[in-house]
């Protein structure tokens, strides 16, 4: 080798160990005319996808189909997915929650990585140098590969010669039953639409069943031991069997026996109780009156109303108190004025109280008035109207004597004569 050839030598080893430190990938390594631009200061951003299909290096980055940047590097991440490292243009601003998908340029074109906002949800942050498209962010279109794979699979005897029958099949079902189809769909679709319309009330259901499964499933002991405990309680019901069905038979018995008993005692029983009616009725309209006398018997004999008057006086030999009062009272003798308050029914022969202003008797003559000696004696029939009794018809003796006698004589139906003084 001269030297000229070792010279050629020494500057092509130069130059490969110049390119191997640079980092230099081949034909990867040169821009290609037409690319994007990615100005002076890009950012490097890392894609997670499922699939790559057939997307290089060097393709192109987009956003709005703007050519924006090119893919940098694919190699293999964890989780068997792809790792796609892009460059973009450091005036192109993305939010940090953004998109990626692989598209291609027309049918048979080459593949892109096209980068866009989330649809349908509100962008946050910003994408920045180092930044990762997570794979839930990423998808890729079909490729018309493998849409020739699977028609080809339909079309050579995959399930076109079925499907022809199952429609053949579904013609003869149908023919002929368009009306109850039609019924049918438009119930179904009632029936859709009321789910769709409650469908708040549903999940709050399925709610509410999940809470309690997980309400049981954290007292599975507890049932499992109820469960346990209730067993030996079912053996002796078991045991005792005979005598339950024997206690039910007795009290339908009984049951048959109190029903025949309150059958032919109903009547009585009604009786009764319209017997006791008036006695009720009579215990109603005393009802102030007893508790008034309740009440008197509680101070007797002084009344309630006196208690505010009562003195005390200390006693000297005790040293103890002792209550007084004072009470004024007007006592009438006159047995004239007070028989003559009551009759006696002709119909019960009960003694009955007159109402006011009933008179009986005549007037006296004042004492020692002898000029008569003449008696009279009159007789008179009168209703009386006593509260609660309706109008009864008693009889009034009215008799005066006058003569040698200082007195007056009330003669009263079934009483024998009295004889009054004045008034004490």
């Amino acid at each position: 080798m001269n030297r000229r050839s070792r010279r050629l030598a020494a500057l092509v080893s130069g130059l490969v160990l110049l390119l191997s430190g640079c980092g230099f990938r081949g034909a990867y390594s040169f821009s290609l005319p037409g690319g994007a631009d990615v100005g002076n200061n890009p950012y490097t951003v890392q894609i997670q996808f499922k699939d790559v299909l057939d997307l290089v290096p060097q393709s192109g980055v987009r956003v709005a189909n703007v050519p924006v940047g090119r893919v940098e590097k694919i190699a293999l991440g964890s989780n068997w997915t792809a790792l796609v490292t892009v460059v973009v243009n450091g005036n192109v601003h993305l939010p940090a929650n953004a998109v990626a998908a692989i598209q291609q340029s027309s049918l048979l074109g080459e593949k892109y990585v096209q980068l866009a906002a989330p649809p349908g949800e509100k962008s946050a942050g910003q994408l920045r140098n180092g930044s990762l498209i997570p794979i839930d962010r990423t998808s890729r279109n079909v490729e018309v590969e493998e849409l020739l794979g699977a028609l080809s699979l339909v079309l050579n005897g995959g399930g076109l010669a079925q499907l022809q029958t199952i429609n053949h099949e579904l013609g003869l079902a149908m023919q002929g039953r368009e009306s109850e189809l039609r019924s049918t769909l438009t119930q179904l679709d009632t029936f859709i639409g009321g789910l769709d319309s409650q469908r708040a009330q549903i999940n709050r259901a399925l709610d509410s069943v999940n809470a309690l499964a997980a309400t049981l499933a954290d007292r599975t002991a507890t049932i499992t031991k109820a469960l346990d405990t209730i067993g030996p309680g079912l053996d002796v019901l078991n045991q005792q069997h005979d005598l339950l069905v024997s206690m039910l038979q007795s009290l339908a018995r009984l049951g048959d026996v109190g029903t025949r008993i309150i059958n032919q005692s109903g009547a009585d029983t009604v009786a009764d109780l319209q017997l006791l009616q008036p006695i009720l009725s009579q215990l109603a309209a005393a009802g102030p009156d007893l508790a008034n006398s309740l009440d008197l018997m509680l101070t007797y004999p002084f009344p309630a109303s006196s208690l505010t008057a009562l003195n005390y006086r200390k006693d000297t030999r005790t040293g103890g108190y002792g209550l007084f009062t004072n009470m004024t009272a007007t006592l009438n003798l006159d047995l004239r004025e007070v028989l003559c308050r009551y009759a006696v029914d002709p119909v019960t022969g009960a003694l009955k109280i007159l109402p006011p202003g009933t008179t009986c008797g005549l007037a006296g003559t004042p004492p020692g008035n002898q000029t008569s000696t003449s008696t009279s004696t009159s007789t008179s029939t009168s209703t009386l109207g006593i509260p609660g009794l309706g109008n009864l018809s008693g009889t009034l003796v009215q008799q005066a004597t006058q003569g040698g006698g200082s007195g007056q004589t009330t003669s009263l139906p079934g009483m024998p004569n009295l004889a009054t003084g004045g008034t004490k």
